[in-house]
């Protein structure tokens, strides 16, 4: 999973017992996306006020210097511009009670004098060793692109014959369990699926885990090969069905899924779990309107940001240059970096946060995605398909999506077409109160047994 580098910054701060109070180390665990994070805060007296630096033990980095530290005697804010991050604090009793901010996102995140753990994260669905089944761990090869993917095999028995499913992971750098916001989806999938008698082969995404190769320079058209190469690694299996092969795809895997059954005999069926069915840049647009919305954003904001966006991603879908489309993108952003309505981040330049959203936009995965539309390759998709969405997914919208899936499968004369949107469920499919993103970390549950028991019961309905 990417796990993304947090300066963490954090506190200063005394108060009446000031010198005393406010100098030496601060102790505070900040729980992100992904997990929990340990930091250390050490306030020095200076001649003019206060300084500090941060420890972040579980990342390994000791003596981060905090910009700007400043206290008034209760109130605490600190300020590492560079990371656009910062902690507004407010010291009683020995604790400080503040909020850690970074790039619009807020965590609340309290320090004091003793030395702090991580608190046990809960998610009673995660299997643990040992397993009622047979595992192994397997490497196979992606000869085109030459590299190695290293991924897990659970059979239900070590020997016997089985069907089996293939997972493929979502956006961004994941390993085998899809591991993502404390949670390991993949892992509680593949544990369910092989108790009902299905084998799972799940892999670390190429260039993240122990898989060799360059996930930075991959498109979607790339891991499709990748999983391709996994369907040829199961036909060497004795212990697999050559005929009953499936393909079961999470967000950007619910791409993927079908772009190699479009064209491969060997995928007798695919699940499709919160997969898109409309193009790249109206997919974004439209996940970006539905967080805004839920994030309190004005209408009138939205509608900026979309008329922004749109005209980016219109750039991209037209372009035939990626030098002539990088000038044109840096043209037009910095046109928008001198409406009012822009912030740009304390500390960098305009002519620096252009270039750091240039980038990002024009990056090879971005620009492939923003221009694909998965219809094409659904028109082709004959083999069955179940294609399931949550109701309250912010970031595949599921009414819009799941009608377009359904709409190009029948298009293309499939006839075995199931189509389900789940009442409550989220994108990674957790019983949710909001569907925003932020939600997910403090969710328990990692994936609804509603949801499951609908996968394997259409799974096992297919490879009897």
């Amino acid at each position: 999973m990417k796990k993304t580098f947090l300066f963490l910054f954090t506190f200063f701060s005394s108060m009446l017992l000031y010198s005393q109070s406010i100098t030496g180390p601060w102790n505070g665990v900040l729980k992100v996306p992904g997990g929990q994070l340990r930091v250390v805060f050490h306030i020095v007296k200076t001649d003019t006020g206060f300084s500090s630096t941060m420890d972040s033990p579980d990342q390994g980095a000791k003596g981060i210097p905090v910009t700007q530290t400043s206290f008034d005697g209760q109130n605490l804010k600190l300020e590492i511009t560079a990371a656009q991050i910062e902690y507004t604090g407010q010291l009683k009793n020995d604790t400080i009670t503040g909020v850690f901010k970074q790039r619009g996102q807020r965590f609340p995140m309290n320090l004091t004098r003793e030395q702090t753990k991580k608190q046990p994260v809960k998610r009673p669905q995660e299997p643990h060793k040992p397993y009622p089944y047979y595992t192994e761990d397997v490497t196979f090869q992606n000869s085109d692109a030459n590299i190695t993917l290293s991924g897990t095999l659970t059979l239900p028995k070590k020997e016997g014959i089985y069907p089996v499913v293939i997972l493929i992971s979502g956006s961004g750098p994941q390993n085998r369990d899809e591991e993502l916001m404390g949670h390991k989806p993949f892992l509680v999938i593949s544990d369910y699926l092989t108790k009902k008698g299905i084998a799972v082969l799940r892999f670390d995404d190429r260039g993240t885990g122990q898989s060799t190769g360059n996930f930075k320079t991959a498109t979607s058209a790339d891991f499709a090969s990748d999983a391709e190469s996994a369907i040829g690694y199961l036909k060497t299996r004795k212990e697999i069905d050559k005929n009953k092969i499936g393909l079961l795809g999470h967000s950007e895997g619910g791409i993927i899924a079908p772009m190699i059954a479009s064209k491969s005999r060997d995928v007798s069926f695919i699940v499709l779990l919160a997969g898109t069915g409309i193009r790249g840049d109206k997919l974004l647009l439209l996940q970006q309107e539905s967080i805004a919305k839920a994030s309190g954003i004005s209408d009138v904001e939205i509608q900026k940001s979309r008329e922004f966006n749109a005209k980016a991603f219109e750039m991209i879908v037209n372009s035939n240059d990626s030098l002539t489309l990088r000038n044109e993108l840096t043209k037009y952003l910095k046109n928008l970096a001198d409406n009012p309505g822009v912030k740009i981040p304390e500390g960098i330049t305009k002519d620096e946060f252009v270039t750091m959203q240039v980038n990002q936009i024009t990056s090879p995965w971005m620009v492939y995605f923003i221009r694909y539309d998965p219809t094409n390759a659904l028109e082709k998709v004959k083999c069955p398909v179940l294609a399931i969405n949550g109701q309250k997914d912010m970031q595949v919208a599921p009414k819009e999506n799941l009608a377009a899936i359904n709409n190009a499968l029948k298009k293309g004369g499939n006839k075995d077409v199931t189509i389900i949107e789940f009442p409550g469920l989220n994108h990674l499919f957790q019983e949710c109160t909001t569907g925003l993103p932020d939600e997910y970390a403090s969710i328990e549950q990692t994936f609804s047994p509603i949801a499951l028991t609908a996968i394997s019961d259409w799974i096992i309905e297919q490879v009897k």
